[in-house]
């Protein structure tokens, strides 16, 4: 960052009464995630469906589950277990951190269906997952309207031919297949009954709000929902994207990726300690 722009951020900071973190798929990118920017990023992390000609939106689709469950779930599968064995790099406790100092906290808006910011200790109820999350699951044609948790799923999937090993995962109640709890393309069928919650927690705490900042991360323009909630509700923006940073004023653009822009935040925070 330039001095001018870390001058800025410390203004708002000053001035904010809470901190709104929104975060689409680059957030994940400095803890080894894969950031599917178009089907050239989705192939490079599942060359056989690259082989196959398969593209993102297609195995992210309902259709995928009805008619080859097992290349579904081998996609899906394999998601959740490298979620679950991935570490949230540094620059989500820096921003737990900062959210802790300001009157009404943090609140958290996310794309991503990863659950990271839980992994990284964040409070579950000031977090909106707006498409989801994989750690859980639901009824393929949600028959009754149930959520159930993915912890005790068994993961088997042979990598190079992203195919699920093994019973595939069935609804308790009608025998039939399940599917990850997350917004798919056209998806029909999303239980978002958990997200409604989240969101109504979020609504009911930007009304405690009069001066939310926003740092925005990694959040693409290819699906603009994280983009327009953060320029929607920010009272200030700060937009951290290492290719498309641009946000009109007074809003502020950085040209960084995540982690690197915390760990100059994280440098701020412990200068404004000093006495």
């Amino acid at each position: 960052m330039h001095q001018q722009q870390i001058e800025q951020i410390e203004t708002w900071l000053d001035e904010a009464d809470g901190l709104l973190i929104t975060a689409g798929a680059g957030m994940g990118v400095d803890s080894g995630l894969p950031d599917f920017r178009g089907d050239e990023g989705f192939w490079k992390a599942y060359p056989a469906l690259a082989q196959a000609g398969i593209r993102f939106v297609d195995a992210a689709n309902p259709k995928t589950f009805h008619v080859n469950p097992r290349l579904a779930w081998g996609f899906y599968g394999h998601r959740l277990q490298l979620y679950r064995r991935t570490t949230p790099h540094a620059g989500f406790g820096i921003l737990k951190q900062l959210g802790a100092q300001l009157p009404h906290g943090y609140f958290v808006y996310t794309s991503n269906v990863d659950g990271q910011f839980q992994h990284a200790g964040f409070d579950a109820n000031r977090i909106c997952e707006c498409h989801g999350s994989i750690h859980l699951t639901q009824c393929l044609i949600n028959c009754t309207q149930q959520i159930y948790s993915a912890e005790s799923l068994t993961i088997s999937v042979d990598d190079l031919t992203c195919q699920w090993l093994g019973p595939l995962p069935l609804c308790r109640s009608c025998g039939g297949p399940l599917r990850p709890n997350i917004l798919m393309f056209d998806d029909w069928h999303w239980n978002d009954s958990r997200q409604v919650r989240q969101e109504a927690r979020l609504f009911d705490w930007l009304r405690q709000v009069e001066r939310p900042l926003v740092i925005e991360l990694g959040a693409g323009s290819h699906i603009k929902t994280v983009r327009q909630f953060s320029e929607q509700y920010g009272w200030r923006l700060v937009r951290v994207n290492p290719r498309e940073f641009e946000v009109h004023p007074p809003h502020l653009g950085i040209d960084s990726g995540a982690l690197d822009f915390c760990l100059q935040l994280q440098q701020l925070l412990d200068s404004k300690r000093l006495p």
